[in-house]
């Protein structure tokens, strides 16, 4: 029942990213979902008395729109996990304000974008391994990242969320790779988590 409900969990994270809840209504919504599903990647034992994951208010400033630029090659990042190495293909390059991100393509059966980033905040305000702005193998789709015409993407900062590793040690997460790493601190999305 673990891979039903695990479907379950990613149609609920797909279909919240796709509704049109302003930024308020989608953090509570998360949080709902954090608190009562059985995917949750939330401790147990944290989610009865669990009230809420704590965020940067939201900041306009971390809605930016970047042009794009060619990239290539492959990297492999072994997670640690079950899912051992996974094989990363850069997209593309984003020149964002707070310096280049990489937006990769996960290698795997149906692939997914994955736009992991590492910045200034990390270790202090948010999780130390960094955050994600998209990993639309996980359903994260059309908030922290989208698509503009004329090679172009809008980046929403304030939709930066922890992996699931930030949670809890039973998972494993693809970290930010270092030219996903910036100095500059992005005061947007999620804080790190104190269960």
């Amino acid at each position: 029942m673990d891979d039903l409900e695990l479907l379950d969990w990613r149609e609920r994270i797909a279909r919240l990213h796709l509704s049109g809840l302003d930024l308020a209504g989608f953090r509570a919504e998360r949080d709902e979902l954090f608190r009562w599903h059985p995917q949750s990647p939330l401790p147990v034992e944290d989610r009865p008395g669990f009230t809420g994951l704590r965020y940067h208010p939201a900041n306009p400033d971390a809605v930016v729109e970047a042009p794009l630029r060619p990239a290539s090659g492959t990297e492999s990042i072994d997670t640690g996990g079950p899912d051992g190495v996974v094989r990363y293909r850069r997209v593309a390059i984003a020149d964002t304000p707070w310096g280049p991100l990489t937006l990769w393509w996960i290698e795997a059966y149906g692939g997914g974008l994955f736009v992991p980033l590492r910045d200034g905040s990390c270790g202090s305000e948010s999780y130390g391994g960094g955050r994600y702005l998209t990993d639309t193998v996980k359903g994260t789709f059309g908030r922290g990242l989208t698509v503009l015409p004329d090679r172009r993407v809008r980046l929403d900062a304030n939709y930066l969320y922890n992996p699931s590793c930030a949670y809890d040690d039973r998972w494993a997460c693809p970290l930010a790779p270092p030219e996903n790493r910036v100095d500059v601190p992005i005061r947007a999305g999620e804080l790190a988590y104190h269960g």
